[in-house]
């Protein structure tokens, strides 16, 4: 799949797309990733991109213009059949909150995505309203601009591919994942088996795999019991639970204090 990114700091990518793991993912072009300088488009000396707002007000805001040559100059290249269209992604506070199903979603999409990575108080708004198609939002925060999370959102695809990860099956067992019925992930262990006077669980050290399973599930329901009790239910209203689940569960709240 192919991702262009819309930046006024292309070279922010960099790092990022050579280092660590899911840099499998970019150099083997499971995840093309094309970097647009903005700057490139707008026109005269200074290579201007923002102005002033209309009604005045602090900040900047970023020229419709550049923008749309930048967008039609990725269209071009990317030479795609009208109905097959990658969507133009904006990283706004008023998106719908990326989560796990929304990643998973956009790994699942050939055609990938263009990122347009704002910055100031934002874009003119006659260019949002001809041609963004999505608006997506990490949570209820602003960040200087929509680089980092076009990063975010660039890793989180990249580790769904096949290859990407040592272990082919590990996002599996990650938070969120429906292999795990949505719930957080377990507390993990390594050695030495004594550190700074705390053991490890003895579960983990009895060799039983059945006992280890059932451990790490009742820690996850715990945990997210405890931290993200939203999932819990939802879990439970998917009929994701079982009564061995629900039995623990119950016990758990009975020791409460």
């Amino acid at each position: 799949m192919r991702f262009d990114v819309i930046t006024l700091f292309p070279d922010l990518f960099v790092p990022f797309l050579t280092c660590g793991v899911t840099r499998r993912a970019y150099e083997s072009g499971q995840v093309e990733v094309r970097l647009w300088s903005l700057r490139e488009y707008a026109e005269g000396n200074y290579r201007r991109v923002d102005d002033r707002p209309f009604g005045g007000g602090p900040g900047m805001v970023m020229l419709a213009e550049p923008l749309a040559r930048c967008l039609a100059a990725i269209r071009a290249e990317r030479a795609e059949a009208a109905e097959a269209q990658a969507p133009l992604v904006l990283f706004s506070p008023i998106g719908q909150r990326l989560d796990h199903a929304g990643v998973q979603r956009w790994s699942d999409s050939p055609a990938g995505a263009i990122l347009l990575c704002g910055r100031y108080e934002g874009l003119d708004q006659r260019f949002i309203d001809r041609h963004v198609e999505v608006q997506i939002s990490l949570g209820d925060f602003v960040l200087s601009g929509g680089e980092i999370a076009a990063m975010a959102l660039l890793d989180a695809v990249a580790r769904l591919q096949p290859g990407v990860l040592h272990d082919a099956g590990s996002h599996q067992l990650d938070s969120f994942n429906p292999q795990l019925d949505g719930l957080l992930d377990c507390p993990h262990y390594t050695r030495p088996e004594v550190w700074a006077g705390a053991g490890v669980p003895a579960p983990l050290l009895s060799g039983h795999h059945a006992q280890i399973e059932r451990w790490r599930r009742e820690q996850r329901l715990a945990t997210t019991q405890q931290h993200r009790p939203d999932l819990l239910q939802a879990a439970r209203e998917g009929g994701r639970l079982t009564r061995q689940d629900e039995a623990f569960l119950a016990q758990q709240g009975q020791q409460q204090p």
